[in-house]
């Protein structure tokens, strides 16, 4: 879980479920992608571990985006977001 700004947690979502798609594929082509994008060798490979039993009946949607009060100071909007 992330708490952040509600305008970032829509931004994130779209990468990770990309990462999480690419996770599920598993195959060589896929695995440099998400090199290219991620630079930790070893949580690829973790992702690349996890992905595949954790979403393989998913068809999507692996986020989840929670909002939450408004933060003070500024009176933005905040949001929680999370792995389904």
């Amino acid at each position: 879980r992330i708490k952040t700004t509600l305008v970032r947690a829509k931004a994130v979502r779209k990468h990770v479920d990309h990462m999480i798609e690419l996770g599920k594929r598993g195959d060589l082509h896929a695995r440099r992608q998400a090199l290219g994008w991620v630079y930790d060798k070893d949580l690829v490979h973790s992702l690349f571990e996890a992905a595949p039993e954790r979403y393989g009946e998913r068809n999507g949607g692996y986020t989840r985006v929670l909002r939450t009060m408004p933060r003070q100071g500024d009176n933005a909007k905040m949001a929680v977001i999370e792995l389904v």
